[in-house]
């Protein structure tokens, strides 16, 4: 996966956004102004998602590729590495679960708006 496949990806989920609010270097996406996933366009080998934190010590257990959160709440974030033995699809399977995170996340009347 790379940059553009990233950003696709993402912008194809209903309510989404990007943004660039910690500077020009940080690409961040948004469902509904709540953020589920950011990378840096300096360097877009990684990226961190946002996890249920027992799955998350899960997956920093079972892959070298995910790590605790860079810069971020280390309980509910992940900074997962795009080059390594994840395939694409596991990549994809952790940003939906962000995703989905933040808009269970969300109150009601704004999950209502993106269905």
């Amino acid at each position: 996966m790379n940059i553009e496949t990233l950003r696709e990806y993402c912008l194809a989920k209903p309510g989404v956004t990007e943004t660039l609010p910690f500077g020009p270097d940080t690409l961040v996406f948004k469902v509904m102004d709540k953020m589920f996933l950011l990378t840096s366009l300096n360097n877009p080998e990684s990226f961190n998602v946002k996890c249920d934190p027992e799955r998350a010590v899960q997956l920093r257990e079972e892959y070298s590729e995910v790590t605790p959160g860079y810069h971020m709440n280390k309980t509910h974030w992940n900074t997962v590495f795009i080059k390594g033995r994840l395939t694409e699809a596991q990549l994809k399977d952790m940003i939906d679960d962000s995703y989905e995170l933040i808009v269970a996340s969300l109150p009601r009347s704004k999950q209502e708006q993106l269905r």
